[in-house]
């Protein structure tokens, strides 16, 4: 029998946003969204968005601020109690294995750190592409990070978040969803949270804490694709979000 997906209870919802207010939290906050603004940007296209997992609605409050008609979708009550009090975006209680959604019902699916807590992945990417018109963004920990290293030593001597997660490198990713999408599949990745004094946020080295991956469907949207393939960001770009991450320090 399949094992369950995991389901954040009350007290894991009551301090999730904690962790966005601690130094190491606002730092990964700044670069994770700036990664994942970077791929939203191949998809000028897109009006709306999927937030499968979305929890206490984090990024999908953020994802309708960038302009985009965001819902989160969660199995977890108390997380979604706790996404309604910070007043977001509209939000469902579904499975991410079976969404209560038509075929094309939104533009692009998002995945932000729930894969990873996913029994079943592939049946919820399957879902999740099945929903959009034009394809998906994932952020997902890298298993082959030091940050990722970090958490998984962490789990050997306190009960942690993670201890029943799954972390995945980037190839794995890329094979998972080209298992998903076959031939259709057009992939594009990047990796921040490198460790403080790395020169550049985000780059295509598959060693970063945070992969920021899309598969794209669109043929209008693969004219944008070739820029994703750049290891750096214009400098103007690249002292934008440094400043960023300074201020967040």
């Amino acid at each position: 029998m399949a094992r369950e997906d995991i389901v954040f209870n009350e007290q894991a919802a009551a301090h999730y946003e904690d962790w966005y207010e601690t130094p190491e939290g606002r730092r990964a906050d700044v670069l994770e969204k700036a990664a994942l603004s970077r791929l939203l940007k191949g998809f000028s296209g897109a009006r709306s968005i999927l937030e499968m997992g979305c929890g206490t609605g984090h990024f999908s409050r953020w994802l309708s601020e960038q302009g985009l008609a965001a819902v989160g979708l969660d199995r977890s009550a108390p997380m979604l109690a706790e996404a309604k009090a910070l007043n977001g975006v509209p939000l469902v209680m579904g499975n991410a294995h079976r969404l209560p959604f038509a075929d094309g019902a939104f533009d692009l699916t998002a995945f932000v750190t729930t894969l990873e807590f996913l029994k079943r992945p592939r049946e919820a990417l399957t879902e999740g592409l099945r929903v959009a018109r034009y394809g998906l963004i994932l952020g997902v920990l890298n298993q082959w990070s030091l940050l990722g290293l970090k958490r998984r030593l962490a789990g050997l001597f306190r009960s942690t978040v993670y201890d029943a997660a799954r972390f995945y490198g980037v190839g794995e990713l890329k094979r998972l969803l080209q298992s998903v999408a076959g031939e259709r599949a057009r992939i594009v990745w990047h990796t921040t949270l490198f460790p403080r004094g790395w020169s550049w946020p985000q780059v295509r080295l598959p060693w970063g804490g945070f992969i920021a991956m899309a598969l794209l469907l669109s043929e209008n949207e693969l004219e944008y694709a070739g820029d994703f393939g750049k290891k750096e960001w214009p400098w103007e770009s690249q002292e934008k979000v440094l400043e960023c991450v300074e201020v967040a320090r």
